[in-house]
């Protein structure tokens, strides 16, 4: 039946001879199924807002014909019928879709069995419930038990309806996912366990909404907005990350992680927020961009908004809000960081969540941009969205919320300039495509990776983006402007008008590219060349400054590990290759986990010319799993992982940890025994599955004498025979 109360016989104080409640059925096991909730673990009975629910009094004696139950339902502190937080309703033939209502569904002798439905709108939480026998006199309510109300994405009358069932089925259900990392022309899968139905995750999401700081200062009234999806999503935008509040996951940014976790040792949420919770909600460290967005998709799925998580390469964080990157380098390509404020991560990951938009219209209802990542304020905290993706693809930027900040993350431009001695500066290169490239998320119901640039704007350099960034740059700058004409104030003396920034540079004379010789692996020596090539019919004498340096996902440069100069001398229409070399010895102690190195080349040519040439280079490195044998629920089954011993030096102290939703409870750390210079080893394990379909296993191979190599596979469970 599902789980069965017994209650200390609860007297409902009836002015016929004592009717008590002696036992309530919650009958989990159905309602579960009917409601899509059957993978929360318990004990306590959850279901969707908008949908009946049923459950079975036993009473000490019948019903008489002329009583009638009357129920309350009530969540959150001070519980009043004023704010919605409390209805008082009685068993009713009539069905009503705006209120709770009670329906009794049959009765045998003393078993009284009801259904009970909340309105499609109802405030989402931990409810109360409890009844009393109607009569003329008001009696104490007695408390029958309680119960979770979800979001309901099956409801259509729900905000967050979502029509199509694999959708639901991925962005609601599925516990494990995809997050793409990487460069634009090399993107890359990590796994995460999402985990949303892991033991106390549920309990540990609603009490997120309980630490934000409205509710703190106000919590009737705090509680009385849960019905609303752009409330929510926006106190948890906000709560996931630990700026401002005692939020769950505090962010790191410079390579350096002593008194907490690497932001790339983490494979799930599930973790995470288990830490927070019995750490008595003190900030977990540490995380970055994609780990602030598994922890938000793990919390939204888990309170029923069907949400996916989204990577943007070539990202743009525009602090000042002119729609431009502004880099500004010295005579050898490097960043010169108190001169920089803006940034062009390698990519950024936040979320979706689909949801109506009543504070705007239908038109702008779907896709909502949400993003937990700390990276500039909205309304005094650090918070991002909801903002809608339509109003981003045509340019709405003046909608809620935070529609400029999503917008240029998207569609600046990238220029870059000469920072001289003589505090002059020169553009050096400018690029009006670079930024919001290959837009990703993971395939419905497969691991493959899907391109939803076209969501957010219109083919770049078609007349229909041409027009929405004007509209876009109208309302930024309230000004009347052509295309790419809006006033710029940067450091108050350097004004600039877009149109003279985006012009194109005089005809360059010569082109330079970086070209990568052999492909570069993680402990092994970086072979490249810088190719010049003369575009002119005279000869031309180039000097080449060369620097390269290890850089975090943000492109933020950590440690210097190439500085030379070259002068080359180009014959008319010639082409010339200066070979790079870069040994593992000299990057290996300033590279990080995130495994990327920035090179730079400013050429410096005849007449003042200048050319700037950057390359992004992420690492290779290897991890196979193999699942040695069918996978069936309650049956052990042996893994094999194939780790290598990237280095030309022997290695030990290594360790995989390894976890996985539905595969293993709580994470599983197995060391490796020590490796040979470049040797490869098997290790293998056994894991017992204890849910069926397919399943995610992330396999962490941990090393202190390099980055961690990631891997995961997903594995078909099938239900025990």
């Amino acid at each position: 039946m599902g789980n069965v109360q017994e209650l200390r016989p609860i007297s409902l104080c009836s002015p016929c001879p004592g009717l008590r409640v002696t036992e309530v059925d919650w009958q989990r096991l159905s309602n579960g199924t009917a409601h899509h909730t059957q993978e929360y673990p318990g004990p306590e009975l959850v279901v969707r807002r908008g949908q009946r629910f049923t459950f079975t009094l036993e009473l000490s004696r019948p019903l008489e014909s002329e009583e009638t139950l009357i129920f309350t339902v009530e969540t959150g502190p001070q519980a009043s019928e004023a704010l919605r937080t409390k209805t008082v309703f009685q068993t009713s033939e009539l069905e009503r879709g705006d209120t709770w209502m009670a329906v009794k569904e049959a009765q045998t002798e003393n078993t009284t069995t009801f259904s009970l439905a909340s309105p499609p709108n109802a405030i989402i939480g931990r409810y109360q419930l409890s009844a009393r026998v109607s009569s003329r006199r008001k009696h104490s309510d007695r408390k029958l038990g309680e119960f979770v109300l979800l979001f309901n994405p099956w409801c259509p009358e729900d905000d967050v309806f979502l029509d199509s069932e694999e959708e639901r089925q991925e962005y609601v259900l599925n516990d494990s996912g995809i997050i793409f990392r990487g460069v634009e022309k090399r993107i890359r899968a990590q796994g995460w366990n999402f985990g949303q139905f892991e033991e106390d995750i549920l309990n540990i999401c609603l009490s997120i909404l309980d630490r934000t700081p409205s509710y703190q200062d106000d919590p009737a009234t705090d509680v009385s907005h849960r019905h609303d999806p752009i409330y929510i999503t926006r106190a948890v935008s906000a709560m996931v990350n630990s700026n401002n509040d005692r939020g769950v996951v505090q962010g790191q940014w410079r390579g350096k992680y002593g008194g907490g976790t690497s932001p790339l040792h983490w494979s799930g949420s599930v973790t995470i927020l288990h830490k927070w919770f019995k750490g008595r909600f003190k900030p977990v460290k540490y995380g970055q961009c994609w780990v602030f967005a598994g922890v938000m998709c793990t919390v939204l799925r888990c309170l029923g908004i069907a949400t996916r998580v989204v990577s943007n390469f070539n990202s743009a964080h525009d602090t000042d809000r002119n729609l431009s990157v502004d880099k500004y380098v010295d005579s050898f390509g490097r960043t010169l960081e108190d001169l920089t404020e803006d940034s062009m991560w390698n990519f950024h990951v936040w979320n979706e969540s689909w949801f109506a938009r009543r504070d705007l219209g239908p038109s702008y209802n779907g896709w909502q941009v949400l993003d937990a990542t700390p990276q500039e304020e909205s309304e005094g905290m650090f918070r991002c969205g909801p903002a809608s993706v339509t109003a981003i693809r045509e340019g709405d930027v003046h909608l809620a919320h935070d529609g400029p900040f999503v917008f240029a993350e998207v569609n600046a431009d990238y220029i870059t300039w000469l920072w001289n001695e003589d505090e002059s500066r020169e553009r050096v290169y400018s690029d009006t495509k670079k930024i919001g490239r290959c837009i990703s998320t993971k395939a419905v119901g497969s691991d493959s990776r899907v391109d939803i640039t076209s969501l957010y704007k219109y083919p770049e350099g078609s007349r229909k983006e041409r027009q929405v960034y004007s509209k876009a740059v109208k309302k930024l700058f309230s000004v009347e402007a052509s295309a790419r004409r809006a006033r710029v104030h940067r450091g108050g003396s350097r004004r600039l008008w877009r149109d003279d920034l985006l012009e194109p540079a005089t005809k360059p004379s010569i082109t330079g590219k970086f070209k990568v010789l052999e492909p570069p692996v993680l402990g092994h020596d970086l072979k490249l060349a810088l190719c010049l090539t003369s575009l002119t019919s005279r000869a031309q004498r180039v000097q080449v400054n060369l620097s390269g340096a290890t850089i975090l996902y943000t492109r933020r440069p950590v440690a210097e590990i190439l500085h030379e100069s070259h002068t080359v001398k180009l014959g008319p229409e010639e082409e010339k290759k200066i070979p790079i070399a870069i040994s593992y010895s000299q990057y290996k102690e300033g590279l990080t986990e995130d495994k990327k190195i920035l090179l730079a080349a400013m050429c410096l040519v005849t007449k003042g010319e200048k050319l700037l040439v950057e390359k992004d280079i992420t690492l290779e490195d290897f991890i196979t799993i193999k699942v040695l044998g069918p996978a069936v629920v309650g049956v052990a089954v042996t893994v094999e992982v194939m780790v290598l011993n990237p280095l030309s030096e022997r290695v030990e102290d290594c360790t995989l940890m390894v976890e996985g939703s539905g595969l293993l409870r709580g994470q599983l750390s197995i060391d490796v025994p020590s490796l040979e210079p470049e040797e490869k080893a098997s290790v293998q394990f056994k894991i017992t599955p204890f849910k069926s379909g397919p399943r995610q296993l992330q396999v962490d191979f941990v090393s202190p004498h390099f980055p961690d190599i990631k891997g995961f596979v997903i594995i078909h469970v099938a239900t025990a025979k």
